[in-house]
């Protein structure tokens, strides 16, 4: 079984909410990913109707294959068409519940409506990153322009790679085993937080997407929590995305939490944070099968150790969205020209060691 998971292992201070806690130690904590090879629960069906738009991109890197049309050779948009399916997840015989489809704090939306309306699936800000005007676009596109600037899209200027307005699916209902999870302090903000255990969680997913045939090659589910971490021995993973067989035509599906903020630290995983991390992954790496740097090509690992969890604001309409940078294909060796002003990152973070040639 399979899964890339977005992780952070770290402290829990044991408190207890109707009985249920968790503890971690604090001197071990350090942000962390998990990989393991495509897998699929049930018999594959036979080929689909529409594979997910790929191309394979080989300039300085082992073989990768990215989504999207390849900029070299083409000038259009490709749309990714996207189902937000909202987990309710309960606890302790429906004394704990966190469901997406309730108010996010802080604002007025519901954790859904605040994702499906945020700056991963609307054209909210114009990035201008180092003078070079990427538009006003979504932020993955305005990402993944950066990427392949030198590569083409600065003269394919027609080149984007969206996301279509999301379908909200029905809330899906887990009722979570106390074998496999528990409530705790949240870490950061100490609000309760609900925890399951990733592989149990994993298994529940896949029989949601058997159960829906909308779910093809071609979109992208995404499954979404709120104010839940999953766990792998330890607290607290923020995301994942995996895929149920192989490219071309592998399922492809990513999961995400969003957490609740307390307006006075940083929250690991708040709004958009964990989002943005697993969806610039699943974009430059959708069958977790390209290889970089002696694992996986990982976007968003490099910088989520970073203050704040590698994530830069942006203020819309008085909310402020918090998108994690995420790494250039320059970062695991590509020519410096591919990606725009020879950054490194999307937000020009200053590494001081990269991941060249797969060292």
């Amino acid at each position: 079984m399979m899964k890339r998971v977005f992780v952070v292992a770290l402290f829990a201070a044991l408190l207890s909410f109707a009985g249920s806690a968790i503890a971690q130690n604090v001197q071990t904590a350090q942000p962390m990913f998990r990989a393991l090879p495509p897998h699929s629960y049930y018999p594959t069906d036979s080929t689909p109707a529409a594979a997910l738009p790929q191309f394979t991109f080989s300039q300085g890197v082992t073989p990768a294959v990215i989504v999207g049309t390849d900029p070299s050779k083409t000038n259009t948009t490709t749309t990714i068409p996207v189902g937000i399916i909202p987990i309710k997840m309960v606890y302790n015989n429906g004394q704990n519940v966190f469901d997406p489809n309730t108010k996010y704090s802080p604002g007025n939306l519901t954790a859904t409506q605040m994702v499906a309306q945020s700056l991963i699936f609307q054209s909210l800000v114009d990035y201008n990153q180092g003078g070079t005007d990427l538009g006003k676009t979504q932020y993955e596109d305005a990402y993944e322009r950066g990427n392949f600037w030198g590569y083409g899209v600065d003269s394919n200027t027609n080149y984007h790679l969206v996301f279509a307005k999301p379908v909200i699916a029905p809330d899906q209902t887990l009722n979570v085993p106390a074998s496999e999870g528990s409530v705790i302090s949240n870490p950061w903000s100490g609000i309760p937080t609900g925890t399951a255990d990733i592989n149990w969680f994993d298994a529940q997913l896949q029989t949601i997407i058997h159960k829906y045939k909308q779910i093809q090659p071609n979109v992208l589910p995404i499954f979404l929590t709120y104010n839940v971490y999953l766990t792998e021995g330890g607290c607290c993973i923020g995301g994942y995305h995996s895929a149920n067989g192989p490219a071309p035509n592998g399922q492809t599906y990513s999961y995400t939490t969003t957490i609740a903020q307390d307006g006075s630290v940083p929250v690991f995983s708040m709004d958009v944070s964990a989002l943005s991390h697993e969806l610039g992954e699943w974009i430059v790496d959708p069958f977790t099968t390209n290889t970089a740097c002696g694992g996986l090509m990982e976007v968003g690992d490099p910088l989520e150790n970073e203050p704040a969890f590698g994530t830069h604001p942006y203020t819309v309409n008085g909310f402020t969205f918090h998108p994690q940078d995420l790494v250039f294909m320059r970062y695991f060796g590509a020519p410096a020209t591919t990606s725009v002003n020879d950054w490194w990152t999307f937000q020009n973070f200053p590494f001081t060691r990269v991941c060249q040639n797969g060292q």
